[in-house]
């Protein structure tokens, strides 16, 4: 752990196919709903300004408290952005360097004279990491110190040699939290609260609370589709600078800005953040410090998901638009999905998507898909091309073939985008049997379909 969409929900609500709060609000208020997550607390930035802040679900099953704006969930690995701007704070000080080998700190530590700061926050040093499963183990159920960590895991055998390989690693994270506390002379939290949160005003965030109280989230799992239970919380120590913090969506949402309008760090220090690490022999990682970096619908887009036990946590920041989306749950792995979603919704370029005039995509996709099955379509909602390549022979093959799945359950739009003037969608259509196929569909502004064609998932 610690590690263009119009969707179609049969008559539920659909995510809208282009950025509308009141659609996406209500899209993400029928999903927790029937995705049966506990809760879910979301903020949404577009251009610089927050449009949407909104608590869905319950804080507690067992209390039936609702989430609101100010509830308390545990972020996991997006701690990894501020463990990673606290150390680039110290380097912009004079008073450490990146290029630090760890040896400097722990001199016991393996290959401590190799390994750098930089590798840590990169994930290439080799330190194994402590936390590879998704459920607290025995071992992890019980507190353990930071020097038992640290020889456990770092003072052993690398998984690899420094640099060669990219593999994520909490292990790395522990150490720079501890540098950061023999730098300073601060602990941890107070470095952090006294740099970042409090010039920012992130008074809902909390690095490593004491007691879970009322404003806290609790956390909750799941095994092979059964009902939600209370999540076992790692012991005290496993987590660290690794992962510790419990935050808000709001607080989230003003780090995001800050990054974005270099408030906490300066040009080069952002520069570094954001830089995706390359590896010794020229491949590259995807992974700056703290920070996945990707291209989303052609759009640069900084990364980092969280997860400990019971909880789910996905913050994203869109530096060309100043936009970001935060989505927090106190549920393991149900809302990916969902962050997934808004995030293309969120990159996509409006303006190069043509406008239909009739249906919906998913509408539409479904309404074919039907025709097709019943072998017989309405050829005046066709293109030319595509009409005289459905002959009468294909069409009753086709029925045959797509009959015997039955109606459709479900139709998600999973993409959408522009080629040669048209909207070209990419659905998944899925049944009662538990099937699924994938159709791809290309329409014209006039609504008429050019191609459908449908294959296996």
């Amino acid at each position: 752990m610690l590690g263009g969409l119009p969707i179609a929900l049969g008559a539920s609500q659909q995510l809208p196919a282009n950025f509308d709060v009141k659609g996406i609000d209500a899209f993400l208020a029928q999903q927790v709903k029937e995705r049966e997550i506990p809760g879910m607390s979301v903020a949404l930035v577009r251009e610089g300004r927050v449009v949407l802040v909104k608590g869905y679900g319950k804080s507690s099953l067992a209390r039936n408290t609702p989430v609101t704006p100010e509830t308390k969930f545990a972020i996991g690995s997006v701690t990894k952005q501020f463990t990673c701007a606290c150390v680039l704070l110290l380097a912009e000080e004079g008073k450490l360097s990146v290029e630090d080998k760890v040896a400097k700190y722990f001199p016991h530590l393996t290959k401590a004279n190799e390994i750098t700061l930089l590798d840590l926050m990169n994930h290439v040093s080799g330190y194994p990491d402590y936390y590879p499963l998704d459920f607290v183990d025995r071992r992890m159920a019980k507190p353990i110190s930071a020097d038992q960590l640290l020889q456990d895991y770092a003072g052993g055998r690398l998984d690899f040699e420094p640099r060669t390989r990219w593999s994520y690693s909490n292990t790395g994270y522990v150490i720079l939290g501890l540098v950061v506390e023999k730098v300073s002379g601060e602990s941890f939290a107070e470095f952090l609260q006294r740099r970042i949160l409090k010039p920012l005003g992130m008074e809902n965030t909390t690095y490593e609370p004491e007691a879970i109280l009322d404003r806290f989230a609790q956390g909750y799992t799941s095994f092979a589709l059964g009902p939600a239970e209370r999540a076992l919380p790692e012991g005290k120590g496993w987590v660290a600078a690794a992962g510790a913090l419990w935050s808000t969506p709001t607080d989230l949402a003003k780090w995001d800005m800050a990054l974005m309008d270099g408030k906490t760090l300066n040009p080069d220090s952002y520069k570094l953040m954001t830089k995706a690490r390359t590896l010794a022999n020229g491949r590259g990682t995807g992974y700056g410090c703290g920070v996945a970096i990707s291209l989303r619908n052609g759009v640069t887009v900084l990364t980092h998901s969280g997860m400990v036990s019971g909880f789910s946590a996905y913050n994203s920041i869109i530096p060309a638009t100043r936009s970001a989306a935060v989505l927090l749950s106190n549920s393991e792995f149900l809302i990916s999905p969902l962050h997934s979603r808004i995030l293309s919704l969120m990159t996509k370029s409006e303006e190069a998507l043509p406008k239909i005039t009739r249906l919906s995509a998913a509408d539409a996709a479904r309404d074919f898909f039907a025709r097709l099955q019943q072998g017989k379509v309405d050829r005046q909602q066709l293109g030319e091309e595509f009409s005289e390549l459905l002959s009468a022979a294909r069409l009753r093959d086709t029925a045959s073939r797509l009959r015997r799945f039955g109606r459709p359950t479900k139709v998600d739009v999973e993409s959408l985008w522009e080629r040669g003037g048209m909207e070209v969608a990419d659905v998944r259509i899925a049944f009662k049997s538990g099937q699924a196929v994938k159709a791809l569909m290309y329409r014209t502004p006039d609504g008429k379909i050019q191609e459908f064609l449908v294959l296996k998932e």
